[in-house]
């Protein structure tokens, strides 16, 4: 388990980089700079490692307009997408003589607009470089712009996979194993006139040994133990790439061709190499790219309230903090980056937010403080790493999926009777099933509406197999049978707000088959076929709810009230209702589930898991080892033991609150972005399934 070894508070998130406005007057243009933090590598980590990928913006293609389709959606979509009113589209921009400023539509007028930036437009100039820019500008020019209806495949994934894994249940040890251990012979520095010599080898606890097969979609990682060994699971034979994740306090080891021939055979030893005799790892890209987003803050200057300012007012689970983090800008255009986010809603921010999300004076700290450590001549010191997994968080294999498309931020999982798991995206127009034993995922479109961006929240498939899904911008309930292939839609409630703005969120379905949402100021049971609601419960306090949770019998509702600090449990039977406010100010519960004791359970954004006593509607809240994190939400397995997505720690947290146990499973990628968890409760002990918005599937199986 990981140790509390540090003080200062962390946590952030802002989608930062956004708007490419084609107005007002341009600065004198300068030269591009490089990226943060520097710009040279520190040994030969490989670039194809997801992470790398990510913070280079080279998931889709290495360059291009391809690649100028990632960046556009990370830099230009928010603000030039086809609802906005605010900047002008950008489609058939080189149909125009004249940019709005007067200049001729030109490759270099665009790249210099680009760079420079407007009265209303953030200066990229600090941030893309000069092929960067023109990758942009390719995009625009040959292939604009973003469509939600059509996202770009992902390169690693394989339409015909080849099989790696043996299917068999429980399939967790008996395949290739081997030791880790550090290297010897390297000099150690002598602390206040200590003796000086060379490093001693020795076992290595809590390294991530990684296999992939070639040509397969699936990549499985474990961990070593007290003594340096792993183990895999059963794999089939085959040709895989053996790697070493995220052990940045030692230099890259990875084996591009490894024979497995499918047995449980030892594998070459490995010596890993310290990068640097000192506590500190170096603050080059490529390790920067791989650190969790709590780990990063954790090594930025600033104080508690700018961190723990900055984590509140950005991060409530909508990105990661690398998505933030990986940019610089200068003040002036942070803080047109900060106010847009702050001041609009939804992933579109079409709609003003009232109120703002936060006060001006904590929105300016924000500002300053990403200006100071992310500004333009912004330089880190050396990084220190979070400790790395020991004794029971080296007890799991981590299992992850290459999904067939990139940047479609999936939300939410839920398995049917085969043993498939469904997922959705919140921002395109599919919902897609996977088959965990071969890596195959098959895709759905969803027949969109006219005027409303496509994309869904919440997932989940009932007794019958019949997948349900709530589609957020269009304010609609959807339907898809497997069998007959065929989708239905029924128009929600819009409770008022306009389409594109956030409007059918969480849902939850109870065992009678009907809808259960918290909203406007009422719990409401709505009728699936019709989309009306059948009878509600008056709230007096709270007016809506965030996760919206019912117990397996369907006696219960409860709901987490984020940005709020106050929750929902109803006895429906009863007709009780009780609303409850946490006791530690901004702890925002969000999504949850029920124990076997009947206790409500919500992750809550604020960094705490919230627990609502089913007798007594006591409020608890559990604070976790890791600081500096978020919940999205958390669940209760078969054994109540909670179980949920660090936000921005890279972790998957494990908490018995019957001995106050938590154990934190260190991730092979440097997020979690886990927004709905499903546990199988059939095997023992349980399985944790995930998909990541990054864009992966994730199981993890604990070993005890």
């Amino acid at each position: 388990m990981a140790l509390i070894w540090w003080n200062r508070a962390l946590r952030i998130s802002i989608a930062a980089g956004l708007m490419i406005a084609f107005w007002g007057a341009s600065p004198v243009g300068t030269p591009s700079l490089a990226q943060s933090p520097t710009t040279s590598p520190s040994a030969s980590y490989d670039e194809s490692i997801r992470a790398l990928q990510y913070y280079r913006y080279k998931r889709v293609a290495e360059s291009g307009p391809e690649r100028g389709r990632e960046l556009y959606y990370f830099k230009c979509w928010q603000c030039h997408n086809e609802f906005q009113k605010t900047a002008p589209q950008l489609k058939g921009l080189y149909q125009h003589e004249r940019l709005m400023s007067g200049q001729p539509v030109n490759d270099e007028t665009i790249s210099e607009k680009v760079k420079n930036g407007g009265p209303w437009m953030p200066s990229f100039r600090h941030q893309l470089s000069d092929a960067d820019v023109a990758d942009v500008v390719s995009f625009v020019r040959e292939k604009c712009c973003w469509d939600p209806e059509n996202p770009p495949p992902n390169p690693q994934y394989h339409a015909s996979p080849v099989p790696t894994l043996e299917p068999e249940n429980g399939n967790v040890r008996g395949g290739p194993w081997g030791f880790v251990r550090s290297a010897g012979g390297a000099p150690a520095r002598a602390v206040r006139g200590g003796v000086e010599g060379v490093s001693e080898g020795r076992p290595l606890e809590g390294i991530m040994v990684q296999l992939r097969g070639q040509q397969s979609n699936i990549t499985t990682t474990v961990y070593t133990d007290e003594k340096g060994r792993f183990e895999f699971p059963k794999l089939r034979a085959g040709p895989y790439t053996l790697r070493i994740v995220r052990a940045l306090e030692f230099r890259p080891y990875q084996r591009l061709s490894v024979a497995i021939d499918g047995s449980a055979s030892r594998l070459e030893d490995i010596a890993l190499e310290r990068v640097t005799s000192g506590e500190f790892v170096p603050a080059n890209w490529d390790i920067a790219a791989q650190l969790a987003g709590a780990e990063m803050v954790w090594n930025l200057d600033g104080t508690a309230q700018e961190k723990r300012t900055f984590s509140y007012g950005c991060g409530s689970g909508c990105h990661t903090y690398g998505q933030i983090l990986r940019n610089r800008f200068d003040e002036r255009s942070w803080r047109l980056i900060v106010t847009k986010m702050t001041h609009w809603t939804g992933s579109l921010l079409l709609f003003e937010a009232v109120p703002n999300r936060i006060p001006a004076e904590e929105q300016d700290i924000i500002v300053k403080w990403l200006a100071k450590v992310r500004g333009p001549d912004s330089k880190d010191m050396g990084y220190q790493l979070l400790p790395a997994p020991r004794g029971p968080a080296t007890k799991a294999v981590i299992t992850e999926y290459e999904l067939p498309r990139l940047v479609t931020a999936p939300h939410d999982v839920a398995p049917d009777s085969r043993g498939n798991i469904w997922f959705n995206s919140h921002r395109t127009a599919y919902i897609a099933k996977l088959d965990p034993r071969t890596g195959i995922v098959e895709e759905y479109k969803v027949p969109s509406t006219p005027g409303a961006n496509p994309g869904q929240h919440w997932i989940t498939v009932d007794k019958n197999d019949k997948v349900w899904f709530s589609e957020n911008w269009s304010h609609k309930l959807g339907s898809f049978d497997p069998k007959y292939q065929e989708f239905k839609h029924v128009q929600l409630p819009h409770f008022g707000r306009p389409i594109n703005a956030p409007g059918a969120g969480n849902l939850a379905l109870a065992p009678d088959g009907y809808i259960w949402e918290a909203r406007a100021g009422a719990v409401n049971k709505i009728d699936p076929q019709t989309g009306q609601t059948v009878n509600k419960f008056l709230l007096q306090k709270v007016k809506s709810a965030y996760g919206n949770e019912l117990s397996a019998d369907g006696n219960y509702f409860a709901g987490g009230s984020w940005p709020e600090d106050w929750m929902i449990f109803v006895d429906i039977r009863k007709g009780e209702v009780f609303e409850l406010q946490t006791r530690t100010p901004r702890t925002a519960p969000k999504r949850g589930g029920f124990d076997p004791e009947g206790n409500a359970w919500f992750g809550g954004a604020g960094g705490l898991l919230v627990k609502i006593d089913a007798k007594t509607h006591q409020v608890s809240e559990y604070r976790p080892p890791t600081p500096g994190v978020s919940f999205y939400e958390c669940l209760p397995d078969k054994n109540g033991e909670i179980w949920a997505g660090a936000l921005y720690a890279g972790r998957i947290v494990r908490f018995n609150p019957k001995t106050d146990r938590w154990t934190e499973y260190v991730l092979p990628e440097p997020v979690s972005h886990d927004r709905r968890t499903w546990i199988d409760n059939s095997t023992d002990p349980v399985t944790i399934w995930y998909v990541d918005h990054d864009g992966i599937m994730v199981r993890i199986q604990p070993l005890e």
